[in-house]
């Protein structure tokens, strides 16, 4: 061992990224009675996805009271949708409220986690140093790494290029010819907010989305103070915003057909923003309702009316110069261009840089979908929890509800290691069965088949090769019963080894876990996969 790993920092916790997943799992480790941790943060600040998103309009689609921590309310929203600086506040505010600031390591870019199975521990390669951890916690979010597409010279375009989660507030759009590529959740915030100050706008549309009405409105200052004052009302709010959207959840997973009435409200929508037939007809999905993300919004479609404004329904296929060319020939003239065209969703950036007990990383255990125990544990990848993992998005309702969840299975999954260590006589880890990951994923798949995401009609980023690996197909209610505890038969218990396996016999490791599945295999305790139990 060298000078360097003798000296190297080890903490019990280390969690990745400080957005809502990884302030959320600090304050829960915290009120567990956990304090050996720390928060790697690649940027100067906390606020994840709400830090970096700063474009025009930026705000949230999930009703304010409802997209915030239980355990830390905020009886002061300003809007029913606030938007982004005050939701980036709000987290600030978290940070200090609960005393993470200690915690917080800012410029610590995780480069790369390699898993010792002979300490049972995470090596942890980061911008600011090396460490080690007993347990990763990994809460990157996947919205945190813009995907921009390949598109033939677009590196000899001669004007401004930017995603819209990397706005460039140096370039001034007035008077400016601007392209914004998609239309998507961002692009439909951005749109209404630069065009009244841009020359000429084109909107390339690969594909039409389904738009609602926004119900946004101003909270009074006396709806503030009642909820400052009286919490009840504050905690009936929440419940039936939360409330409604768990009754919606059932068409959108089983009863697809029964979405045909909000289409209905969508159509009457645009109708009464757009006169133009023709405008009319590009901007009309030909999928059912919910198959790609339901947006919001009450000046989008007026935006699109304008005389300067252009809609082509096509994507943009090539640049040639300062001229944009759309997949259906269509050229156009453009100063600017802005990309809403997401982020790395089903292929996460993080999982390149995670290598687990197989010598693999986890990009390339997911090359054929995402999958893992609960929306949380990989297998190979012990004491390893993803917050926001496969199929654990929502489409109806807040994904602050999901985090909470796979929280409360943190801090069991931490209770657990305890309890098993002190059994054990020593440290052990937690490794999820690839028999239990395949029963679970089995079953979102059969669950899946028959949700508007899967047969609605269309292409989204829910999928990847034709599987969703994206979305949780039930309701939020369930996913907490799911994940309220730890079933221990679904993970190996591992012990240290005398000696870490060579290199050359790691091909072999998946076939010594086979066995070690039935509790006879070299460092696992216990026996049964659960592989046969429901999954909720």
């Amino acid at each position: 061992m060298t000078g360097a790993e003798l000296t190297r920092e080890h903490v019990r916790v280390a969690v990745i990224g400080a957005g809502f997943g990884g302030l959320g799992a600090a304050v829960r480790l915290r009120r567990a009675g956990i304090t050996d941790f720390v928060v790697l943060e690649r940027a100067g600040a906390v606020g994840g996805t709400w830090r970096d998103n700063t474009y025009p309009g930026c705000a949230c689609d999930v009703p304010s009271h409802l997209y915030s921590f239980s355990f830390a309310p905020n009886p002061e929203w300003p809007r029913n949708f606030s938007g982004q600086p005050h939701i980036r506040a709000y987290l600030e505010r978290v940070t200090d409220t609960f005393g993470l600031r200690p915690h917080l390591r800012f410029d610590a870019e995780v480069r790369a986690l390699r898993w010792d199975s002979r300490a049972l521990h995470w090596e942890i390669d980061t911008a600011s140093g090396p460490l080690t951890a007993d347990v990763v916690v990994s809460a990157t979010g996947p919205l945190s790494d813009p995907r921009i597409p390949d598109i033939p010279g677009l590196a000899g375009f001669p004007g401004a290029v930017f995603h819209s989660s990397r706005w460039d507030h140096g370039y001034d759009l007035r008077g400016k010819r601007v392209a914004v590529i998609g239309t998507g959740a961002s692009a439909i915030q951005i749109v209404p907010a630069i065009q009244r100050e841009v020359a000429r706008l084109t909107l390339f549309q690969r594909t039409p989305a389904w738009v609602l009405p926004r119900m946004d409105r101003r909270i009074s200052a006396a709806e503030q103070w009642l909820h400052t004052r009286v919490p009840a009302t504050r905690a009936l709010r929440r419940a039936a915003l939360w409330a409604v959207r768990e009754l919606q959840t059932g068409a959108f997973t089983k009863r697809p057909d029964a979405l045909r009435l909000v289409e209905r409200v969508a159509l009457r929508h645009m109708r009464r923003a757009i006169d133009d037939p023709a405008l009319r007809a590009r901007l009309t999905p030909d999928y059912r309702l919910g198959c790609k993300r339901v947006l919001l919004s009450g000046d989008y479609y007026p935006a699109l009316a304008q005389p300067h404004v252009d809609v082509v329904a096509a994507g943009l296929k090539e640049v040639r110069g300062s001229t944009l060319v759309a997949a259906d020939g269509t050229e156009t003239e453009a100063d600017a261009i802005i990309f809403g065209t997401g982020f790395h969703v089903t292929d996460m950036p993080i999982a390149r840089r995670v290598t687990g007990a197989y010598g693999t990383t986890l990009a390339e255990e997911w090359r054929d979908g995402m999958a893992a125990l609960r929306g949380t544990s990989a297998a190979g990848f012990p004491n390893f929890l993803t917050i926001i993992g496969p199929n654990t998005g929502l489409g109806t309702s807040s994904m602050i509800l999901v985090i909470e969840a796979q929280l409360a299975y943190l801090v069991d999954f931490m209770r657990q290691l305890d309890v098993l260590g002190a059994g054990a006589g020593g440290k052990v880890a937690l490794d999820a069965r690839p028999s239990a990951v395949r029963a679970w994923t089995d079953r979102m798949r059969e669950r899946l088949s028959r949700s508007v995401w899967n047969v609605g009609g269309c292409d989204s980023w829910y999928l990847q090769d034709g599987l969703n690996t994206t979305v949780w197909p039930g309701t939020t209610a369930e996913f907490r019963r799911a994940t309220r505890r730890v079933d221990v038969t679904e993970y190996r218990v591992l012990r240290p080894e005398r000696e870490a396996p060579p290199d050359t016999a790691r091909d072999t490791a998946r076939d010594a876990d086979a066995h070690a599945e039935t509790g006879t295999g070299s460092g696992a305790v216990g026996a049964g996969s659960g592989a046969g139990r429901r999954a909720w």
